[in-house]
């Protein structure tokens, strides 16, 4: 059985970059996954059942809202149904909206707000009931380096992932002696679709070209000079549910090249 086999993960916005590969690195440790977030029905399918196939356990799809909290409590409800448990919530869904803030658009500081940080309170307000029930659970927050560090032109995205950090915080208090452990993970620049989708309006937004954007913008603060990768997420994840973290609580985990560093 693998290091996770027995374990079920639910994954928010999972259908693509971070998220999946953070759900395929639970997969690949034996762990039922629950995939969620928007696409294609057929490609999501076809993600489902990839990592069915590679998974000791089942791996399910829900496609809940996360702008609508009863959505999101049937998701987990639906989770416990099918699976017995959730032991192990990511909260990954996001968007983007690059933007100075006197021109940025009302409804999409509501739906960063309500996507990006809202969401998680909902998920984690659902699980934490069963992980308290069993004794043992694992939140884990992808938030970014924008948590710990402001850029200009993302307003809301920085003010949710800082309400990420702070949440992380607290949630890792209230449960300390519970079993359960809620950590926030920070990466810097990923060349995930939400990234891609964001060098244009990040362009415009500055005067400049693409390519500048990935070098002057992206990548100048990654002392390393590199993406960080979705494998290296998913390791990190996956750490952060075994038992030599049993004692890290609380903490915002930087992956960011030494961007939060400088």
């Amino acid at each position: 059985m693998g290091e996770l086999g027995g374990k079920t993960a639910l994954v928010t916005g999972s259908t693509s970059g971070i998220g999946f590969g953070v759900a395929r690195g639970f997969a690949k440790a034996g762990a039922n996954v629950v995939l969620n977030g928007f696409g294609d029905a057929g490609e999501i399918e076809a993600l489902r059942a990839e990592l069915d196939a590679t998974s000791e356990g089942a791996v399910s799809y829900d496609g809940a809202d996360m702008t609508k909290p009863d959505e999101i409590e049937a998701m987990v409800q639906g989770a416990v149904a099918r699976h017995g448990a959730v032991d192990i919530l990511v909260n990954n869904a996001g968007i983007q909206i690059v933007s100075p803030i006197d021109e940025f658009p009302i409804d999409g500081w509501d739906r960063i707000i309500a996507i990006n940080m809202n969401s998680a309170f909902h998920t984690a307000r659902a699980a934490l009931p069963g992980m308290k029930a069993k004794g043992w659970g694992r939140i884990i927050n992808i938030a970014s380096a924008h948590g710990l560090v402001a850029s200009p032109f993302k307003s809301a995205y920085v003010t949710a992932k800082h309400g990420i950090v702070g949440m992380t915080k607290t949630v890792a208090l209230e449960v300390a002696e519970a079993g359960i452990t809620c950590n926030a993970i920070c990466p810097g620049y990923v060349l995930t679709p939400l990234v891609e989708r964001q060098i244009p309006d990040t362009a415009k937004a500055r005067g400049i070209t693409e390519d500048q954007v990935k070098r002057d913008v992206l990548l100048a603060a990654q002392w390393t000079k590199k993406f960080v990768t979705v494998e290296q997420l998913s390791g990190v994840a996956n750490f952060l549910c075994s038992d030599a973290a049993e004692n890290i609580t609380g903490i915002a985990l930087p992956v960011d090249g030494g961007w939060t560093a400088a």
